[in-house]
């Protein structure tokens, strides 16, 4: 950008691309993290944004395929929204081979899919929850959805129809490892559901036709085309050869364990700690002695012979002799690995990544696990009661086969942008770039799909209809796109464009609520402190100039407490922000803002002592030292009850007992338990697409920024109602309408007393209820975590003979309060609620064996 260069103040920290910041930063962002919290003051969330991150180490473990023949683990993953909605089963391995061995041992019947749902049977070898479940999604979607896939796509599911229950039952097996890695056949350990293990490989190797597809290719913002491996040709396979695709070392020595490589290795007399510097050395080894003219050893010259004769070419000829005439090693690495790992099968790309796209339209949602293909069925097999509700599934989520393509372009975009910000390490200059480049290409499809949406908001949507519709459409993900290409202008220093985009977000109310605060936070920064240098000062002086922008931040900032989509947790640091502009502006005392009535106070620090134990190290054992083990769990004497062990929240419970208080050590269950209470009817209220089962404890949206906007109304009226007095009312409805069956509601546990809830919301106040409520109905998922460890409340003890509650964060000496912690805290000192921080000091300590 043209022009002077503003100097940064010092309370921006701005740092410049030499000179990263040291320590990493958490970026603290309501919708892309459990830790959210709103940034402090000047503190600059862009900054934070840009920050170092930690390098995520993609290293090859000593242990990894010692197990081949065990199901890999589930990548960590944030769970679908569907999964999240329905009630916590047993979704483990032994639970489903449980109920599966009951069904066993009954009488064959001739069921097909929907029959053996209804009637819940399977037999084993011929029918199978995993296989069942698999098919329910992809017969779902085509009922309703079809016309989101091609004729070519439609024939690769029919020939998926026509696969035998075996071939189906290993493809789905590979399927859920979600992964494009080679599987050695003879290690597959499906051997009790496939009698016949290499006709079922065959099943799937065979090539099959498809029909030809005049389309077009489709080119979508922020890529040139869409991945060659995506992308059906004249036929497919739904799985690959080892044989026929695996042609390089590189590959092939990825399949081999440690103990096989090392011996690999000490023929080559090559040397490793690990397996990532075996594989490293074998690589290097080769390449150096392909361009030596290497002379392929034969069997007679070699420490120990192969596992098998020497393979030969159609021709009868040693592929020995052909490796030493090319020069080239790699082939006679790559035979010795075949040797050890026999035939290897992948599931084909193309294939794959279509039943992703089903997966995709049926969960509504791009992550999904082993759990997510199970658990619905576990739902409709387990004997529950579940709120009524509305079942509605919508053939309009993706309206059209080009918007599904183009929303699936927009997540590969996304996830290229966070790599390069989040997964690896501080973002350099070209990194930075390459952002920006992807920003300016998407910008321009944003601003239209922006006008769309809105129009549809006008003229199709019914009153919250849109809000969770909105969430798969590509503008959803270019709005994150946009976001974190304005992080990046912040980063060039090119503040007015950054400035216009800001302004640009804020105009817009359809997308990303949940950042709206954020984004009125960094907006009223630029004006306080860089935008008087950037546009033209019109005959004023430089501070005339300043005073102006600062005046606009001040407005910024009033507008972000007013703007009702402006989350409840961004308010405090706008508020803070308003008083320091007032000052610096001189704002008469008269006209300034007067935020005392929600004025935080500071947590009561109290130390409770106690009897600490301290577990014998044993003999021999390195850093058994109590410093060695540093956040720790921490054991105690619980003097005031019984005298045996317990927790460190345990004791302090017992020492706060005695000073007349009723609680329960539950974190957050006491506060999503009156949520529960309170807003069942709200929850379970009609609204298109959100209950896509009759099997949900919550609605979809619930754990999206989607609920709030989507009920506002409704919300809001009943946040009122709270607020004068109407919770205990509340409670006792509920009760009586759900406690006998002990229906399914998400975060309401049935444990707790209903004396001691109605207790509770009489000694809670209305106001303070109803602003933790707000808080939680904002953002159920981002709040579910951090709240203190102990509820405690007792009656006629607080102002004016009233009862009164308290939140208690124990900390040991092995703790110290993390950001979503600090929030919670803030939010419930500025409500009123007394907080109290109980550091758990020992007076003495125990040895015990």
């Amino acid at each position: 950008m043209l022009g002077r260069r503003v100097p940064h103040p010092p309370s921006t920290h701005y740092d410049d691309f030499k000179s990263p910041t040291a320590k990493r930063l958490k970026r603290l962002d309501s919708t892309d993290s459990s830790l959210s919290r709103a940034p402090s003051d000047d503190e600059d969330e862009y900054e934070r944004a840009s920050s170092p991150r930690r390098e995520v180490r993609r290293v090859i473990a000593d242990s990894e395929a010692e197990s081949d023949d065990e199901e890999s683990p589930p990548s960590a993953s944030q769970p679908t929204e569907l999964e999240n909605a329905l009630p916590p089963i047993k979704t483990d391995k032994e639970a489903i081979a449980e109920y599966e061995a009951t069904r066993a041992a009954e009488p064959e019947e001739a069921l097909d899919l929907q029959g053996r749902l209804g009637q819940r049977k399977w037999i084993r070898g011929k029918s199978s929850i995993y296989v069942d479940a698999f098919n329910l999604a992809l017969e779902t979607v085509l009922e309703d959805e079809s016309h989101l896939f091609d004729a070519a796509e439609m024939a690769v599911f029919e020939n998926w129809r026509l696969l035998s229950y075996e071939g189906q039952y290993l493809y789905v097996r590979l399927f859920l490892r979600k992964t494009a890695a080679w599987h050695r056949i003879n290690r597959l350990g499906y051997y009790g559901d496939i009698a016949d293990m290499s006709a079922a490989v065959e099943e799937l190797l065979k090539p099959r036709s498809l029909p030809s597809v005049t389309a077009v290719a489709q080119v979508n913002p922020g890529e040139t085309e869409p991945p060659q491996d995506s992308i059906l040709g004249d036929s497919f396979t739904f799985a690959d050869s080892s044989g026929e695709h695996i042609q390089t070392l590189e590959e092939a020595s990825s399949l081999l364990r440690l103990d096989e490589l090392k011996a690999i290795a000490k023929d080559a007399k090559i040397q490793g700690q690990n397996k990532r510097e075996l594989l490293k050395a074998l690589r290097k080894t080769s390449s150096v002695q392909s361009s030596l003219g290497f002379t392929s050893l034969r069997r007679t010259e070699t420490e120990e012979s192969i596992k098998s004769e020497p393979p030969l070419d159609e021709n009868g000829d040693s592929l020995d002799e052909q490796v030493g005439a090319n020069s080239n090693r790699d082939a006679y690495y790559i035979r010795k690995i075949f040797a050890n790992t026999g035939s290897c099968i992948r599931l084909s790309s193309a294939a794959f990544k279509l039943f992703e796209r089903v997966h995709l339209v049926f969960y509504r949602s791009t992550e999904w696990t082993e759990k997510s293909l199970t658990t619905i069925i576990l739902a409709r097999i387990s004997r529950r009661t579940f709120p009524t509700y509305i079942v509605s599934r919508s053939a309009n989520i993706f309206p059209s086969r080009s918007s599904l393509l183009e929303f699936e372009a927009s997540i590969r975009t996304q996830f290229r942008i966070d790599s390069i910000l989040e997964f690896n390490g501080t973002p350099k200059k070209h990194d930075l770039q390459l952002v920006k480049d992807i920003f300016e290409e998407v910008y321009p499809r944003w601003r239209v799909l922006l006008e769309e949406e809105q129009r549809k908001e006008d003229r199709v949507y019914e009153s919250g209809e849109g809000a969770y519709l909105r969430r798969f459409s590509p503008a959803w993900v270019y709005t994150r796109i946009v976001h974190k290409g304005t992080a990046v202008l912040g980063r060039f220093k090119e503040h007015k464009r950054e400035h216009e985009m800001l302004t640009e977000l804020l105009a817009q109310h359809l997308f990303h609520a949940a950042r709206r605060g954020a984004w009125y936070q960094r907006k009223a920064l630029l004006e306080e402190h860089y935008m008087w240098a950037l546009t033209p000062a019109q005959g004023r002086s430089d501070e005339a100039q300043k005073k102006s922008w600062k005046r606009t931040a001040l407005g910024t900032c009033e507008d972000g407490l007013q703007d009702r989509d402006c989350h409840l947790i961004y308010h405090h640091d706008l508020q803070k922000r308003i008083l320091k502009l007032e000052r610096q502006l001189k704002v008469p005392k008269r006209q300034q803002h007067d935020f005392l009535h929600v004025r935080l106070a500071k947590p009561v620090e109290r130390c409770v002592s106690g009897i600490r134990i301290e577990k014998a190290p044993a003999l021999g054992r390195r850093n058994s030292s109590p410093h060695a083990r540093r956040g720790a769990k921490t054991i105690w004497v619980d003097e005031h009850e019984d005298g045996g062990e317990c927790s460190v929240e345990a004791m302090c419970l017992s020492y706060y007992r005695t000073q007349g208080y009723r609680g329960y050590h539950s974190e957050g269950g006491i506060v999503r338990t009156l949520f529960g209470y309170l807003f069942t009817d709200i929850l379970f209220a009609y609204l298109p697409n959100i209950f896509q089962t009759s099997y949900q404890s919550s609605p979809l949206d619930l754990f999206t920024d989607a609920f709030y906007p989507s009920r506002l109304s409704l919300i809001n009226h009943r946040l009122a109602s709270i607020a004068n007095g109407a919770a205990a009312s509340l409670l006792r409805a509920t009760h009586a309408a759900h406690a006998p069956a002990a229906t399914c509601i998400v975060g309401l546990d049935w444990s707790f007393a209903l004396e001691d809830l109605l207790q509770i919301v009489d000694c809670f106040g209305g106001e303070a209820l109803a602003t933790v409520c707000k808080v939680m109905a904002q953002e159920y998922q981002q709040r579910g975590g951090g709240v203190p460890d102990l509820f405690l409340w007792r009656t006629g003890q607080g102002d004016g003979g009233k009862g009164e509650v308290m939140f208690v964060e124990v900390k040991s000496e092995n703790d110290r309060l993390s950001d979503t912690q600090r929030l919670w805290i803030d939010v419930l000192t500025g409500a009123g609620i007394r907080v109290e921080l109980a550091n758990a000091v020992a007076r003495e300590v125990v040895l015990r064996g």
